[in-house]
């Protein structure tokens, strides 16, 4: 049988967010999942084809998966102020996963996981010392540099060839895209001058995923080494090549396959010891 995929509402200090919540009856942890910009939660829960949610896959392995709307969305309802920055985001959004612990089975921890934008809000979360639950990173549709030409009028050309996606994929959606909230949209362009410094202060094990027809980000070995360096304490940063895949992976023919190599991820970071982050550079995986 399908897990079922709900709403939830999570309460986050003065605000609350949307959510969708496929839990496990006795969940190994928590994969929280925060989506890029101008799209939602149901980026995670695709309906084009069977093979396609991340949501209803992991549950089927044991973890509860908990994608979250993040401040400024969902789309059908954006925020009249404008959304957050960065920082705010990642302080709302950890005020709700506080909630979310405080009224849930968590199993080992948390394990957190961004793509495209939410990937700066994720990764700022996992730079405050308060977030030592956290057990692994995983991160797509992100990194250090951004592509030659890049700039917010061609980001929706960087799908790369439609045979990429099921049939229906943009149908199905559709209700999913809309704007992007504007303070939201005025940082996107700082992220390589915060970059290094966040990515500096993360000591839990890393992994960051490069579509084939990825457009937006470089992810030739230059720009590999500059992002896999800054990571001075996270114990291990892992980078992937992912095949027949465009910048939305997980909406893609090859979903489930990047899918559960996320999950392999995590299983690996449940089955590491704790242990005190080193000083030392982080080893840098490629393949």
């Amino acid at each position: 049988m399908t897990p079922e995929v709900r709403r939830i509402d999570l309460v986050a200090g003065e605000l609350t967010l949307s959510a969708l919540l496929c839990a496990a009856e006795n969940p190994r942890a928590v994969v929280v999942a925060l989506h890029g910009a101008g799209t939602s939660a149901h980026y995670f829960d695709g309906r084009a084809h069977p093979d396609v949610s991340l949501l209803t896959l992991g549950a089927r392995l044991g973890y509860t998966m908990l994608a979250i709307d993040r401040p400024g969305y969902p789309v059908a309802t954006p925020d009249p102020t404008g959304g957050q920055t960065i920082a705010q985001q990642a302080n709302t959004i950890a005020a709700a996963l506080r909630t979310f612990r405080a009224n849930h089975a968590v199993g080992q921890g948390l394990c957190l996981l961004g793509h495209s934008f939410g990937s700066a809000v994720a990764m700022t979360i996992a730079a405050e010392p308060d977030t030592t639950e956290l057990l692994g990173l995983d991160l797509s549709g992100w990194g250090a540099d951004f592509a030659d030409g890049l700039n917010l009028d061609t980001v929706r050309l960087h799908w790369g060839p439609l045979r990429l996606y099921p049939p229906g994929t943009f149908r199905s959606g559709a209700a999913m895209l809309g704007p992007v909230p504007l303070n939201e949209r005025a940082e996107v362009f700082t992220w390589t001058t915060q970059f290094a410094d966040i990515a500096a202060r993360i000591s839990i094990p890393v992994r960051f995923t490069f579509a084939e027809h990825e457009a937006i980000w470089r992810h030739d070995p230059d720009a590999l080494n500059t992002l896999t360096t800054a990571f001075h304490t996270a114990p291990t940063v892992h980078i992937d090549h992912h095949p027949n895949a465009g910048h939305n992976i997980s909406l893609g023919w090859t979903a489930r396959a990047h899918h559960l190599r996320t999950l392999a991820f995590f299983e690996e970071c449940l089955a590491r010891p704790t242990v005190a982050p080193s000083s030392r550079p982080p080893l840098a995986e490629h393949s």
